[in-house]
C-alpha cells in the first residue's frame, strides 16, 4: 500500500519535525513525501521526496501538487497559514491564505479524487484562536466557537469547509485544534503567541526577550493562563491523527481539541528561574502590548481532554519544567 504524504507549510519548524516523525513511524511504511511551502522545504534523509516552492493561493500551482512523479497523495497535512498577528494586521491577505488556499486544496481533491477511489485523509491544524467571548471555565467538544481575531475567523471558516467536505464524502477530514506549542526554536514568528516561547528560548541562550504582557515581574497581568503543549507531544499527536479509524469520530464533526495543560505566564517565568537561575529572569524585558494582550486573553486556557485521550492522543505531564529542561538540553 502506498504512503504518499503531502505536507503544506513543510519548510516551517512544525512541518520539518512532522516529516522526520513520519519517517520513523512504523505505521507509515514505504513513506514518500511531497513537501510544499513558499520557500523550498528541506527533505529528510533517506525518504523519496518531492520538495516544491509554491504559492498555495495559485490554482494551477496547487493542482501541480497532485501531479508529481509520486502520484496522488494518500494523506494531506495542511499546516500552512498566516499567523495570528500577521492575520490581524493584514486582514485580506490573512483570509486569502488561511481560507482561500485551504479551499483550493479541498476543491482540487474533490475534483480529482484518489485513483483507488478511497478518501484522502486531510489533517488540518487549527487553533484555540477559534474561541472568544464569554467562555465556560472548561472547554468541551460542544463549546461554541466565536473567534475574536482574524486568525481565529480564518481557522474556523476552514474547519467548516473540512467538516462539510467530509460529510459529503469528498475527503476524510481530521481537524486538530492545537494548544500553544512551547518551546518553539528559531526566531520569533508573527504569531501573537510568539512571546510564550521567546521568554524561555532567548534567556536560555543568554539573549534578551520581550514579554508583551504586564510591565514587571510583579505585574498581576502575568497571571494570564495559557493552554500549552510541548512540540514532542504535538508531533506525536499529528502522526497519530492519520491512523484513527474514521468511524471513531462522531458524524457531525471532525474537530478534536488536542490535549494540553494550563500554565500562566508567571508559571513559565518561575519554571525558567528554577531551571536556569535568576540571571535568565533578568533577561526578560516587559513592554505591555494592548493588542497582543487582548487577543491572547480571548483564548481559553482549560479544556476537557477526555475525548482526545479516548481517541488515543497524548498529553504532557509535569507542567513547564520538564519542557524547559528538555529544550535546554537540545540547545
Amino acid at each position: 500500500m502506498s504512503n504518499v504524504v503531502l505536507i503544506t507549510g513543510a519548510a516551517g519548524w512544525l512541518g520539518g519535525l512532522l516529516a522526520r516523525a513520519l519517517k520513523e513511524d512504523a505505521m507509515t511504511p514505504n513513506l514518500q513525501l511531497i513537501l510544499a511551502d513558499v520557500v523550498e522545504p528541506t527533505a529528510p534523509a533517506d525518504v523519496d521526496t518531492v520538495a516544491i516552492k509554491i504559492d498555495l493561493t495559485d490554482e494551477l500551482q496547487v493542482e501541480a501538487l497532485f501531479n508529481t512523479r509520486l502520484g496522488f497523495p494518500d494523506t494531506v497535512y495542511c499546516l500552512h497559514g498566516i499567523m495570528s498577528r500577521g492575520s490581524e494586521d493584514d486582514f485580506d491577505f490573512g483570509l486569502k491564505v488561511n481560507v482561500g488556499s485551504v479551499r483550493l486544496l479541498l476543491d482540487t481533491i474533490r475534483q480529482k479524487q484518489h485513483p483507488s477511489g478511497r478518501l484522502i485523509k486531510f489533517v488540518f491544524t487549527s487553533s484555540l484562536a477559534v474561541y472568544g467571548g464569554p467562555l465556560p471555565d472548561l472547554i468541551t467538544s460542544s463549546t461554541i466557537a466565536t473567534p475574536e481575531s482574524a486568525y481565529g475567523l480564518g481557522k474556523l471558516t476552514s474547519e467548516l469547509f473540512i467538516n462539510e467536505y467530509t460529510r459529503r464524502g469528498f475527503i476524510d477530514g481530521r481537524i486538530l485544534r492545537l494548544p500553544t506549542i512551547v518551546v518553539r526554536p528559531g526566531p520569533p514568528s508573527l504569531a501573537t503567541s510568539a512571546f510564550i516561547s521567546a521568554i524561555i528560548r532567548e534567556p536560555l541562550q543568554g539573549l534578551e526577550a520581550t514579554c508583551p504582557i504586564g510591565d514587571s515581574l510583579d505585574s498581576s497581568a502575568l497571571d494570564l493562563p495559557l493552554w500549552l503543549a510541548s512540540s514532542q507531544v504535538t508531533i506525536a499527536n499529528l502522526v497519530h491523527a492519520k491512523h484513527i479509524p474514521a468511524e471513531l469520530f462522531p458524524p457531525h464533526t471532525r474537530v478534536v481539541c488536542l490535549p494540553g495543560f494550563t500554565a500562566t505566564v508567571r508559571d513559565e517565568i518561575l519554571a525558567l528561574g528554577k531551571v536556569s537561575g535568576k540571571g535568565a529572569l533578568a533577561l526578560i524585558k516587559f513592554k505591555d502590548d494592548p493588542v497582543n494582550r487582548r487577543v491572547v486573553s480571548s483564548w481559553p486556557s482549560k479544556f476537557d481532554n477526555t475525548y482526545a485521550l479516548n481517541l488515543g492522543f497524548n498529553v504532557d505531564k509535569g507542567g513547564m519544567e520538564p519542557i524547559i529542561w528538555r529544550f535546554q538540553r537540545e540547545l
